[in-house]
């Protein structure tokens, strides 16, 4: 197994870390966790996950940035 490159294990290492603090980070933007019934119809949910590709130092990792109903993905502020 390669440890760099577009299959390697640090390009999926990083991925891993990216999506799990965007999630953590939309988290604590709408109030509760992800699967959570009480932020249910609260008027601004998790409304998708649109992929985006992230420059990094090992190179490019395509990421899935959760956004919300207003639109306010956890890259746009």
């Amino acid at each position: 197994m390669s440890l760099v490159g577009p299959d390697g294990l640090l390009t999926g290492l990083t991925k891993q870390v990216l999506v799990t603090a965007l999630e953590v980070e939309m988290d604590d933007h709408l109030g509760y966790e992800h699967g959570d019934r009480t932020g249910k119809d609260t008027g601004n949910e998790r409304h998708g996950k649109p992929v985006t590709m992230v420059t990094t130092q090992i190179g490019p990792v395509e990421v899935e940035v959760p956004r919300d109903r207003d639109g306010m993905g956890c890259l746009s502020r």
